[in-house]
């Protein structure tokens, strides 16, 4: 397959496993996500996605065994600084400070660093997620949640990452503006030839967004195709069950033209 130009890095897993007490949730996970591919993880809740994630930017407190590298560099012999320049994160509450403007929000990764970002930087970067440059003024508050979601998405691109983490992103919206803005992150993936990881409980979601769908459940790896090859039924009994959920509805659905 063909991939975009641009810096996304290799990300590999060797034997990583997490604890949080006496609970593992990861087991020993082998995974290795090409150079700019748009990967899904999914599973029910308590399977290790977000786990699996927060491995990467290091965000869990949780004691970790095995190594996880970016483009062969160990995240853990990494600066938590160092390493968070590299990677966009993006959450499902998505964190706007609410005493800052848009624009404020926007720039505030860089600002960190003591750097500023222009007015036209911002008004640039809201455009690629589909606001006006007007919105630069406004306050967290007077926006729907999709637009809130689409400032935290241009904050995550502001810091020119390689890595693009994306939490249960949409999961609080609506189903159209859902929809419109996972059309907007695969857009903004394959313009900027990112390696973008998305975890979602959403099995359509993962199939119509991603390049490679991987399927966990208690901390391991049960499935692991592209999205051709799951909504076929050749990713296991797993992988069958979440799968057969949207098939299900989109039978109903078409019985309901009948």
């Amino acid at each position: 397959m063909t991939r975009p130009a641009g810096p996304g890095p290799e990300i590999r897993f060797e034997n990583v496993s997490r604890r949080f007490g006496p609970t593992i949730a990861l087991d020993r996970i082998e995974l290795t996500i090409a150079a700019r591919s748009f990967v899904a993880l999914v599973g029910e809740s308590g399977s290790g996605k977000s786990t699996l994630l927060r491995a990467i930017n290091r965000l869990d407190a949780a004691a970790t065994e095995g190594t996880v590298s970016i483009a062969s560099e160990d995240v853990s012999a990494l600066s938590p600084t160092a390493l968070r320049r590299r990677i966009g994160y993006v959450f499902q509450s998505i964190g706007l400070f609410p005493h800052m403007t848009v624009a404020e929000n926007v720039a505030i990764g860089r600002r960190v660093r003591g750097e500023k970002l222009a007015a036209e930087r911002v008004a640039a970067l809201l455009d690629q997620v589909g606001l006006p440059a007007a919105f630069a003024s406004r306050m967290p508050g007077a926006l729907s949640g999709g637009q809130q979601q689409r400032v935290g998405i241009a904050r995550a691109l502001a810091i020119g990452p390689e890595v693009l983490l994306l939490d249960e992103p949409f999961a609080a919206l609506d189903p159209v503006t859902r929809d419109a803005l996972g059309k907007t992150v695969r857009a903004l993936h394959d313009a900027r030839g990112l390696t973008t990881i998305l975890v979602t409980h959403d099995m359509a979601e993962a199939l119509l967004l991603a390049d490679r769908v991987i399927v966990l459940a208690h901390g391991r790896i049960v499935a692991d195709a592209p999205p051709a090859e799951l909504a076929a039924g050749r990713g296991g009994a797993e992988a069958e069950a979440l799968v057969a959920v949207p098939r299900e509805q989109a039978r109903r659905i078409a019985a309901l033209g009948e």
